[in-house]
């Protein structure tokens, strides 16, 4: 699994900006409720595909990745286009 793709600590985060309970994201990412639960509490490590859904579907709803740099990895939501 590449860890890089997303880590639960993003996940939940992202999760927060986007006020999106399990539930949405799970609908979002095809992806089994208990799966997401079971990755964001650091006790199962899914697939790289099932990574890559979940993080797909946060980054469709604005979310960023912030890449380990020295200072932790993150999160933030992108700045939206033509709007204040």
């Amino acid at each position: 699994m590449d860890e890089s793709l997303l880590s639960p600590e993003q996940c939940r985060a992202a999760r927060a900006l986007l006020a999106w309970p399990q539930e949405r994201l799970c609908v979002k990412a095809k992806v089994a409720k208990r799966t997401l639960q079971l990755f964001e509490l650091s006790r199962r490590k899914p697939y790289a595909d099932t990574l890559a859904a979940l993080r797909s579907a946060l980054e469709k709803a604005g979310v960023e990745f912030i890449p380990e740099n020295g200072g932790g990895a993150g999160v933030r939501l992108a700045k939206r286009k033509g709007k204040r």
